[in-house]
């Protein structure tokens, strides 16, 4: 008798949980929540965050080897950004963990075991002050679609650490236009730059919005778009993000490597040649090309400061 009253006051939460939610209230740290959603939740800031550390590596290379002191001093302080973003979600992230009793070094420990995944376009290479310049622009462009897509989300941490993220984003993209458009109109060395970090980056751009529905089958978006932790799906993401920037690719008279690439007007929607799907799946085992590199290099860093977590662990 006892468990079915149990399982009736679970089912209660539950349906209430989901009144607030379809109402658009929005879920705080300590409210009650379904596991699955706590779940889903963690994966997805958990995640975000360590991306926004990883991706700091590829143009972290770029600080001592930008073109002049203003560059340098530019993209100094974006690396820095975006170091602050990626803790700040990890604290978001810290508050959701603690009725499961795990804490921010088991993050770390997921993303060193390769249990936790970080974006597939910071496994890539950046070469060139070319690729400093289109992470910024496109690679940070279409973060911001994918970040304001869930700034109302229906959890009211992550919505809020959200706009404070997307409105310093907004600035990256900015920074990294300007590089780009600074090499478009220069010599026919530096347009040939520009030209082969867009072609370099097409697939990686293509693949960081994740696999449309057709591709998985019933997919792992529908639980955060069921519970508004988002509203539109991969493949409308991707659509924003081409109908935003394939008219400034090309305005630049660079060229974007797929023939195939137009807009349908009677379906209102891109066509484009599918990427590499396989690509992806193995860039998430992290065999891409820089994968085992910057693990590495955030694994030395972290024991190295281990001293630092230890010492503010003494003093709290």
């Amino acid at each position: 008798m006892s468990g079915s009253v149990v399982a009736e006051t679970e089912e209660q939460k539950y349906e209430q949980f989901m009144e607030r939610i379809n109402r658009g209230e929005q879920i705080e740290a300590d409210d009650w929540m379904p596991e699955d959603y706590r779940n889903a939740l963690i994966k997805l800031i958990s995640m975000h965050g360590i991306s926004e550390i990883m991706g700091a590596l590829p143009e972290k290379e770029w600080v001592p080897k930008a073109p002049s002191i203003q560059r340098k001093l530019g993209i100094m302080a974006k690396v820095q950004d975006e170091m602050g973003h990626g803790q700040l979600l990890l604290r978001v992230a810290e508050d959701l963990l603690k009725p499961t009793g795990k804490t921010r070094d088991d993050i770390m420990h997921d993303l060193f075991t390769g249990n936790l995944k970080f974006h597939n376009v910071f496994h890539m290479p950046a070469p060139s002050w070319g690729d400093a310049g289109l992470i910024g622009w496109l690679v940070d462009g279409a973060a911001i679609i994918t970040q304001t897509n869930m700034l109302n989300s229906s959890y009211a941490p992550y919505s809020r650490a959200l706009h404070r993220i997307c409105a310093e984003e907004v600035f990256h993209a900015q920074h990294g236009e300007a590089i780009i458009m600074a090499l478009a109109e220069g010599t026919e060395e530096q347009r040939e730059m520009v030209q082969d970090a867009v072609t370099r980056w097409w697939e990686s751009l293509l693949l960081f919005f994740g696999p449309p529905s057709s591709q998985v089958g019933k997919s792992k978006q529908d639980i955060t778009i069921k519970y508004k932790i988002r509203p539109k799906t991969n493949e409308e993401l991707r659509q924003a993000f081409l109908t935003k920037y394939v008219p400034r690719i090309l305005s630049l008279g660079l060229e974007i490597p797929d023939e195939t690439i137009r807009f349908d007007e009677e379906k209102q929607e891109w066509i484009y040649q599918q990427p590499d799907w396989s690509k992806l799946k193995e860039i998430m085992k992290n065999n891409g090309p820089k994968s085992q590199e910057r693990l590495n290099l955030r694994r030395v860093s972290y024991e190295n400061n281990a001293w630092v977590r230890e010492a503010l662990g003494q003093i709290s």
